[in-house]
């Protein structure tokens, strides 16, 4: 019996240190050295109301728009609260039907050099907000004839929201599909 009260204080201190304690500490310290990323990574329109964040896909599917990689979410596409994959198999028929779906889609809209990979497989989350630099440019010519723009005026865009691996060796370039719409609203609404 006197092994059970320490262990009853020590159980009750660490839960209070790195159950309450630290994570403040560290939520203090993140929101005063990176308040934006901290805050959730939002992006606002010019009007100052938020249309998205950084981090988290969001459904576009009008010919005029670059398409983000699908999501796999449940309830309903990039839902943050129901973050995570379809689990389904390279066998599986639903996952097979899902992605034949998705690259008749991408033929029907012109995609004719064959579909990227991640244009038409959803990501481990389903939030995913990025896609890769050669699935912006196969859709280049749908945005471009939906819009009345020229394809080298898109292509410069793209490579303009093209971002780099993250310091330099993690991870591959990518746009985030949200901030490249966002973008091109502003150049031909």
């Amino acid at each position: 019996m006197k092994d059970i009260k320490p262990a009853i204080l020590i159980f009750i201190a660490f839960t209070g240190i790195c159950g309450g304690i630290y994570p403040a500490v560290v939520t203090g310290v993140a929101s005063v050295l990176f308040p934006k990323q901290a805050g959730g990574s939002f992006i606002t329109d010019k009007s100052g109301r938020v249309v998205g964040s950084r981090l988290i896909g969001q459904p576009f599917s009008g010919p005029k728009y670059f398409w983000p990689r699908p999501s796999a979410t449940t309830d309903f596409g990039y839902n943050p609260m129901g973050s995570g994959g379809s689990n389904s198999g390279p066998t599986s028929p639903d996952y097979l039907k899902a992605v034949a779906d998705r690259v008749k889609a991408l033929k029907d809209s012109g995609v004719s050099n064959g579909a990227p990979a991640d244009l038409v497989q959803a990501s481990a989350s389903g939030l995913d907000p990025h896609i890769t630099p050669e699935s912006a440019r196969v859709q280049i010519p749908r945005v471009a004839r939906a819009r009345g723009m020229t394809e080298e005026a898109l292509l410069k865009l793209v490579a303009s929201y093209t971002e780099d691996r993250q310091f330099g060796i993690l991870g591959a370039p990518r746009v985030n599909v949200l901030a490249l719409n966002l973008a091109l609203d502003k150049l031909a609404p």
